[in-house]
């Protein structure tokens, strides 16, 4: 194997911190060690606060600060894995901390903390960080950008594959051996919606395994009302984030369908990130689909998205030889690596970017 690249991710249902030590050769990786880092509870409401608009100017840099401590952390517990000696470390790809993403509009833009000089200064390591903002100066919408890493080591040359990452908000690649074009979208609210119902309603941060929607029913008019949002029906390329998807917009539609048990809000909000992904899958006869994310620990999430694929069989990244929980922060160490060799990271049929870009900007130890 090649060099090592560090991986750092922490997405849009900001539990914690993700970190792979990994090295890549021609299509296969080789996963050295792994850490997680979770947020103190206080520092993940902050960060709640903030990405709905609710703090100063001082809250933005405060966190900012705290968070890019908190990744230097993280990177280095992957780093004193006994497997890491020995190793290389060319760079570590951060994704940051995202609390803002607004891909359209007269002035689009994508915030994500997390100090990256913070980690290049802790670390001795090359940091690799703000990743989205040049596809979005070429036009694009910054995100989805885990297709490009997808196409390079999950692609089959003769197998259809669809790659569904359920984070707080799920994205699909869809990998054709007849078509060198990845397709490659935000398909709404993965573990978000959930997630916030279930803090808002029992003040526990998720629903473990969906225990919580199994003693619930599906509300179909309800159910009908989510899914007739626009951002459903929108053509790629499109990307969200909670934004658009957050308690106020359940709330919303609450005051139209009034008197709903709270335990069948959960149950119908498990059923919309079922419903809205299965409805924007590629349409194939022998499609295979392999899930990743977050998403993967919801049992109940799982179960019914299987039973909505039927006859397409449902499988987790595992079979493809990568542990569906480190799949996006190996996505990050793979960009990385691509910025450190000056190679796009985009693709630019997935982001709507005007072409490849070198993605990211490189902070030196």
């Amino acid at each position: 194997m090649g060099p090592a690249y560090v991986g750092l991710m922490s997405g849009t249902s900001m539990d914690g911190i993700d970190a792979v030590l990994v090295s890549f050769s021609a299509d296969r990786i080789k996963l050295h060690a792994t850490h997680t880092l979770p947020y103190p509870d206080d520092l993940r409401r902050h960060l709640q606060r903030v990405s709905q608009n609710q703090g100063t100017p001082d809250d933005v840099g405060h966190l900012d600060h705290q968070v890019g401590r908190l990744f230097a952390e993280t990177a280095a517990g992957v780093l004193r894995h006994p497997n890491a000696r020995g190793l290389d470390v060319v760079a570590i790809g951060s994704h940051g901390q995202t609390i803002r993403h607004q891909p359209r509009g007269e002035a689009p833009f994508s915030m994500q903390l997390g100090d990256p000089n913070l980690i290049a200064e802790h670390t001795g390591i090359a940091t690799v960080a703000d990743f989205r903002r040049r596809d979005m100066a070429a036009g694009g919408e910054g995100a989805p950008l885990v297709p490009a890493f997808h196409q390079s080591f999950f692609g089959h040359p003769s197998q259809q594959r669809c790659i569904v990452n359920i984070g707080g908000i799920a994205n699909i690649s869809s990998l054709s051996p007849r078509e060198p074009r990845v397709q490659g979208f935000d398909t709404g609210p993965g573990n978000a919606l959930m997630d916030v119902w279930c803090q808002d309603q029992l003040g526990k941060p998720y629903d473990a395994d969906g225990h919580w929607a199994a003693e619930g029913r599906v509300h179909q008019a309800l159910l009908s009302d989510l899914l007739s949002d626009a951002y459903f029906a929108l053509p790629a390329p499109k990307s969200t984030g909670k934004e658009k998807f957050n308690l106020d917009w359940i709330r919303t539609a609450l005051t139209r369908h009034p008197g709903i048990e709270a335990v069948d809000v959960q149950r119908t909000l498990l059923e919309l990130t079922v419903i809205s992904i299965t409805k924007q899958l590629p349409e194939c006869p022998d499609l295979k689909i392999y899930v990743c994310g977050g998403g993967v620990r919801n049992r109940v999430l799982l179960q019914e998205l299987r039973r909505a694929c039927t006859p397409f069989k449902v499988c987790s990244t595992e079979e493809l030889g990568l542990d569906p929980q480190w799949v996006e922060a190996t996505a990050f160490a793979w960009l990385a690596r691509q910025t450190i060799n000056r190679l796009p990271g985009n693709l630019p049929e997935v982001t709507g970017a005007r072409g490849p870009r070198l993605l990211g900007a490189v902070y030196y130890p």
